[in-house]
């Protein structure tokens, strides 16, 4: 499973990729903002998208959106990551077509037991 995993945030993305390489997952990217994610998706075939939410510039509500409204890319299963606490905010985004969601701080178990959910109820490889 190839998988794109953005966050303003080296560490946290670093931390990501840690996680998803202990769960098997050695197919992995990395951008550091929502608009180079759009790119690299744009280009790219990707399985799943695992993003922050709170970014500059482009935030992770904002990748959501436009990937929901891009041809290629609007069956993507979308993973969201946030320290958000505001459960309207969090509401909002499942009702926006987010595919998932995880608070931080998360765990490797709750990672996978993300991904197993997204693998067994979308079509993914």
């Amino acid at each position: 499973m190839k998988i794109l995993v953005v966050d303003d945030m080296s560490s946290m993305r670093n931390v990501m990729v840690h996680m998803l390489i202990n769960l098997g997952y050695n197919q992995t990217d990395e951008a550091s903002s929502g608009l180079q994610a759009l790119k690299m998706l744009r280009l790219d075939n990707y399985e799943l998208l695992i993003t922050d939410l709170h970014m500059p510039n482009l935030d992770g509500e904002q990748l959501l959106r436009k990937v929901r409204g891009d041809k290629k890319l609007h069956n993507l299963p979308v993973l969201m990551v946030s320290s958000e606490d505001d459960k309207v905010k969090i509401m909002q985004l499942i009702e926006g077509d987010v595919t998932g969601f995880m608070v931080k701080p998360f765990n490797l178990n709750t990672l996978k037991k993300q991904i197993n959910w997204i693998r067994n109820n979308i079509n993914v490889a």
